[in-house]
């Protein structure tokens, strides 16, 4: 749906547009190009590239491997590829805030630069995602964006996590790579003339670097405020930092100015940075037209146009007529360096001239209105649109028109998309910042005093193509219990049929249908769905206040689980946080589970309840649980089986009191992990109940995890709890903290580390066994 009105003016309250022509115009004080590397989104080094573009007058960009897939989720349960697609969209987000040019090295969900999950190794990283692979993609991002300065965001040191150190060993080989004529990659060579890394520390909550920083070199200094907002660099990195919304970034500094980031210079194509406080970034590297391109006659008179540009601020008709000129006076400039082979300072010029247009369109007072009637649309369809364009015809003349792809038809009032349209891409691999996204954009021509120039903008969203045969089934996955075998139903789209599964039949019913098993055996199926004899794709709808609507669309199929699980003779009580599915699952092999309100949470309903599920996060996510803690001890002295899920530290966890007795989860993360999905599991206490009883466990229940083991292991525990596994990763001492269980009174409190959330949704048998156990009533109550 479009935007309210109240939307569009909370919209226009956060983009003033004196605030976005001051902006516009920083860039435009020197020619130095800064880029920053990491693994995954918000690994950018926010406040620092505010200060550097908006005080520093650099032009700033990202390079991102992953698209933060196998991360967590703080504000929903979309995980994997559609995790992916909402990160992307925050980046994107991020990036305007910061005029970041933002580039990806993994471009489909298939590719093998991917979000894997955890790691503490940066030649597994690289083992997964191929060397050659990962080097020729970042290769191909350097020669696009053409930097002067590459700067990682971490080490590759012990103790951080192994993506990170996987793109700083990636940055060292590709300063080399990206200047050869001879590596395979996309576009021109290009030599990066700097390499710095950070001079400081990267432990804090999730890593611990075992290895001081290298020496700082130069630094960056934090000091200074945004003339027209008088926000420090830091509140405008938080600004940027806060779309990253599913990783609970956003931070309020209170207006203390940053420090400052010292910086290690590794090596330089150019000489070495100035001695002392001296030094800058900056150093030695062509920072004007006159610096850039000697004996070209219209370099002067470039860099003397472009500062008048800057310093009209805040007078747009001044800064109109200075853009103007200086659009002019680049055009020429870059003809002569064609004429005089100077084609290494062509990627410049194009881009003052793209910065000059966007001043320009500000600076002119033009009021744009592109609307879509709709945020979603299927190939062939015609669409309600709103194109208008007012500005002020004194300063300069104007002109809207849509900018459309091949084939597309648009008119002041609708859009018509082809039957070919291509469906959303989720995944683009470059982003501009302000810069068109999707297929509808809008060309804006400007003509002054003879002079034109255009740009293109996004719509107020952009449009969502779906794909062609769409079907949808729910549920997606399913999970059959031998055990306690129930019909599953299954919902599915008009037209849409369900490919037949041996041993089971299928009956229509209302919406759908019913999958009934004859004689079911322990299998995983994957059922394709079709719409008229064709493959469906499925397309999954998130929409989030800070990323608008997005669409992920994936082959759809049914996965279906058939496995046998003991069930716990237990009425079962479940209180989540919002991310996870664990009441979902416990209901769909057959166990006795009720999902709690807020309005539940007294003593009298607890008591009709053996056991009480407390869920991932469910601690920060469900503010009124921390004061019924005190009731659910109590009520597991009197029998109660309470199951934790893992929470971080601070998810309200309280080390004394959170727990019917003291437990403590260990940070920083990387130290309190099993990364490494297939590490071996050794019991320690194999007679154990919880792992006898309804279900025994055994090695096999530990085989087909994915992702990791767990995460935030317990560090530290009162002698009631006693450990029940132990598991590391390669070369690393064992870890006791990923399942504890203590005994209180007649009850017990089972702590389980290990994320059987995410195997319940991979489907992993071993994980709803585990599962059945935790939640099984102590050995010697009365059933």
């Amino acid at each position: 749906m479009p935007l309210t009105d109240a939307a569009r003016i909370r919209l226009q309250t956060t983009h003033p547009t004196g605030l976005m022509l001051w902006r516009a115009l920083q860039p435009l004080r020197g020619l130095v190009r800064f880029m920053n590397s990491g693994a995954h989104p918000d690994d950018e080094h926010s406040s620092m590239l505010a200060a550097l573009t908006y005080r520093d007058g650099l032009s700033v960009s990202y390079v991102c491997s992953t698209r933060g897939e196998g991360g967590q989720n703080d504000i929903g349960r979309e995980a994997g590829a559609a995790l992916g697609t909402l990160r992307t969209a925050e980046m994107h987000g991020a990036a305007d805030v910061l005029g970041l040019s933002m580039y990806w090295m993994s471009d489909t969900p298939e590719d093998p630069i991917t979000d894997f999950g955890f790691s503490k190794s940066g030649v597994e990283t690289l083992g997964k995602w191929g060397q050659a692979h990962t080097l020729r993609m970042l290769v191909q991002a350097i020669r696009a964006e053409r930097p002067d300065i590459l700067c990682p965001t971490f080490l590759d040191i012990p103790g951080q996590h192994g993506h990170h150190r996987a793109m700083t060993q990636a940055a060292h080989e590709a300063m080399d790579a990206a200047a050869d004529p001879a590596f395979e990659a996309d576009g021109a060579p290009w030599q990066v003339a700097k390499l710095y890394l950070p001079a400081w520390s990267g432990a804090g909550d999730a890593y611990d670097d075992d290895l001081p920083p290298p020496p700082a070199t130069v630094h960056i200094s934090g000091a200074g405020h945004e003339p027209p907002s008088g926000w420090t660099w830091a509140e405008i990195g938080q600004q940027s930092r806060v779309y990253h919304a599913t990783q609970g970034m956003g931070r309020w500094t209170g207006g203390v100015e940053p420090k400052g980031w010292p910086l290690h210079l590794v090596r330089s194509t150019v000489g070495p940075d100035h001695a002392g406080n001296k030094a800058k970034i900056t150093d030695n590297l062509p920072n004007s037209y006159c610096d850039l391109l000697p004996g070209n006659a219209s370099a002067a008179d470039l860099d003397a146009q472009l500062a008048a540009c800057v310093a009209t601020y805040p007078d747009p008709a001044a800064t109109l007529h200075h853009a103007f000129l200086a659009i002019a006076l680049a055009r020429t400039a870059r003809a002569q360096c064609v004429e005089r082979n100077q084609h290494y300072a062509l990627h410049r010029i194009d881009r003052t001239i793209e910065q000059l247009s966007r001043v320009a369109y500000l600076a002119s007072g033009a009021r744009l209105t592109a609307r879509l009637a709709t945020d979603h649309a299927e190939p062939g369809q015609t669409i309600g649109a709103t194109l208008a364009l007012i500005a002020p015809a004194h300063l300069c003349k104007t002109n809207a028109e849509w900018h459309l792809p091949k084939g597309w038809h648009g008119t002041d009032d609708s859009i018509t998309l082809p039957k070919t349209a291509q469906p959303f891409n989720p995944f683009p691999m470059i982003h501009n910042a302000h810069a068109p996204q999707g297929p509808v954009a809008v060309k804006i021509t400007l003509t002054y005093e003879g002079i034109t120039t255009s740009l293109t903008l996004p719509p107020e969203r952009q449009l969502l193509v779906l794909p062609s045969i769409q079907a949808t089934i729910e549920p997606a996955t399913a999970f059959l219990n031998t055990a306690a075998p129930q019909p599953i139903a299954l919902r599915l789209s008009e037209g849409a049929s369900l490919s037949a599964a041996k041993g089971f039949t299928q009956t229509p019913s209302g919406d759908g249908l019913t999958l009934t098993a004859l004689a079911p055996t322990q299998t995983l199926l994957t059922l394709p769905v079709t719409k008229g004899g064709q493959p469906a794709q499925t397309t999954t709808r998130i929409s989030q206040p800070h990323t608008g609507p997005l669409i992920f669309s994936a082959p759809a199929t049914l996965r279906l689980r058939v496995a046998e699980v003991a069930l716990p003779n237990a009425r079962i009580a479940y209180i989540g946080g919002g991310n996870d599915r664990v009441d979902h699952w416990l209901r769909a092999m057959g166990a006795d589970v009720t999902t709690l309100p807020d309005t539940a949470l007294n003593a009298p309903s607890l008591a009709e309840y053996d056991s009480l599920v407390i869920g991932i996060f469910a601690l920060r996510f469900r503010p009124s649980l921390a004061a019924f803690m005190p009731a659910i001890h109590a009520w597991v002295q009197n029998g109660g089986t309470l199951v934790t899920l893992y929470h971080r530290p601070w998810d309200n966890w309280d080390v004394a009191h959170t727990a019917p007795a003291l437990l403590e989860i260990g940070k920083p993360s990387l130290r309190y992990r099993v990364t490494d999905e297939a590490a071996h599991v050794t019991p320690l206490l194999p007679d154990h109940p919880l792992l006898n009883t309804p279900n025994t466990i055994t090695p096999e229940d530990w085989h087909g995890w994915v992702k990791e083991r767990g995460l935030y292991f317990a560090k530290s525990w009162a002698p009631a709890y006693q450990p029940l596994l132990q598991m590391a990763d390669p070369d690393e001492a064992p870890h006791q903290g990923a399942l504890l269980s203590g005994r209180f009174g007649k009850g017990q409190h089972h702590h389980c580390a290990l994320i059987l959330h995410l195997q319940m949704e991979a489907l992993v048998p071993g994980a709803f066994r585990l599962m059945a156990n935790l939640t099984n009533p102590p050995p010697d109550q009365p059933q």
